[in-house]
């Protein structure tokens, strides 16, 4: 049982979404509300970002997407606009506020990353995410 890869992969990404939620600034929202949020922020920095796309990436239906969206925008964390090429698109933009969350994401995660490489040798560390990789094509295949 010790030397289950599942579970210690199981136990590790408890460990880190604990972390990533820990004083964090949403306290109005639930966990799955805080991953669509993070989703958002950092997906908006480098694309423009649609329902969709938050439909496809947590495999959920466009009703459940729509009501997350909608409580996300009176939270003032999100607005949606009008794209100027199709008005029936309207591209996901984080607000302020939402800006202010993503520089202490940005924070907590280079944080986390120092903590999670401490006492690990670069060689051992790319062993590490080499077999990770590895194993996350195995699980895709």
């Amino acid at each position: 049982m010790e030397d289950e890869a599942g579970r210690w992969i199981s136990q590790v990404s408890h460990q880190l979404k604990r972390q990533i939620f820990s004083g964090d600034l949403q306290d109005d929202l639930t966990n799955m509300q805080k991953h669509i949020l993070h989703y958002i922020l950092f997906e908006t920095m480098h694309r423009d970002l649609f329902q969709k796309d938050v439909e496809k990436e947590y495999n959920i239906r466009r009703s459940t997407a729509t009501e997350t969206l909608q409580l996300l925008e009176r939270k003032g964390y999100i607005y949606r606009e009008r794209v100027e090429s199709d008005a029936r698109l309207k591209r996901i933009v984080p607000t302020d506020k939402a800006v202010k969350v993503r520089c202490h994401l940005l924070d907590t995660i280079k944080r986390m990353e120092e903590q999670i490489k401490e006492g690990i040798s670069e060689n051992d560390m790319a062993v590490f995410l080499r077999v990770l990789k590895q194993i996350s094509e195995n699980l895709s295949s």
